[in-house]
């Protein structure tokens, strides 16, 4: 072995790796920081989170607020910041161990010179991923308001039958092996980084965007209930993030959440089905 490529003495390697850690630590708490509060600011929206969660009404009965809102490029792109910028508030908190532990073995191998910089662009193909999502949400809100299913102003969906029936919908899909098959991916930082790291500033995109492509199959279903509680309903984005983040991180019994979360969401959904057709007859 030359000098060139001998590795450098290991309490050098533990510097530099505590120095990268804490650059992509801070960057990503930044980010945190900056969408949890455009989040809750409701930039560009006629009314913050806060206004919306006081105003949000039971599931399915959302406060009528005046004329309906008008789809324009401007707004659709407005719609679609919101989904983006919410979806970076609430999955990179449970994304920040996997971005750690994928710096630290970048610091052990031939990149170790711009671990930083890789480890951010991992993060960029993350959130990448949600981005994708968040086109397909920002059609599925326009396409419930088209069809009348949707109240505009509040974003949530205005009908009891219709939300329970998503309730089941989420719910049947968190006992499906698609779910399980997703999370165990998500669980599992290190076996994914083993299977799917590549070299490089693309490699690290791409394991980065196939990391959020596992972790938007496995909480996608979860990110329908928004329309369920309220889009911009700060009791909801919470509860759904801590769930999401416990799913993905609790050491014990995680395989159990799960089924017994689906299990309460279709009984929660086929009650609320079952009380709209009580109250129709």
């Amino acid at each position: 072995m030359t000098a060139n490529t001998k590795p450098p003495p290991l309490g050098v390697v533990d510097r530099a790796l505590r120095r990268d850690k804490s650059i992509v630590l801070f960057c990503v708490l930044l980010i945190i920081l900056g969408a949890s509060w455009y989040t809750v600011a409701g930039t560009g929206m006629n009314m913050s989170a806060i206004d919306m969660t006081h105003m949000a009404g039971p599931v399915g009965e959302p406060m009528q607020m005046g004329d309906e809102v008008n789809w324009t490029l401007p707004y659709t792109i407005l719609i679609f910041l919101m989904w983006w910028v919410m979806m970076i508030a609430m999955m990179t908190p449970s994304a920040a161990p996997t971005v750690l532990l994928f710096t630290a073995i970048k610091r052990m191998g031939p990149d170790r010179t711009r671990t930083s910089r890789l480890s951010l662009y991992f993060l960029t193909g993350y959130l990448v991923a949600w981005a994708a999502f968040s086109v397909v949400a920002t059609g599925t809100q326009w396409g419930f308001e088209h069809v009348g299913l949707s109240d505009g102003p509040m974003m949530t969906i205005d009908s009891k039958a219709f939300a329970g029936c998503v309730l089941v919908a989420a719910g049947l899909y968190q006992l499906s092996s698609l779910k399980s098959a997703c999370l165990r991916h998500c669980r599992s930082p290190a076996q994914f980084l083993a299977d799917h790291n590549r070299p490089g500033a693309y490699g690290a995109f791409r394991t980065g965007a196939l990391h959020g492509a596992f972790c938007l199959g496995c909480c996608w279903a979860l990110m329908l209930l928004l329309f369920v509680g309220g889009i911009m309903n700060l009791y909801w984005i919470v509860g759904i993030a801590v769930y999401v983040a416990l799913e993905k991180l609790m050491p014990r019994g995680a395989w159990l959440v799960p089924p017994l979360t689906g299990l309460a969401l279709i009984v929660m959904g086929v009650w609320l089905v079952a009380a709209s057709w009580v109250a129709a007859g």
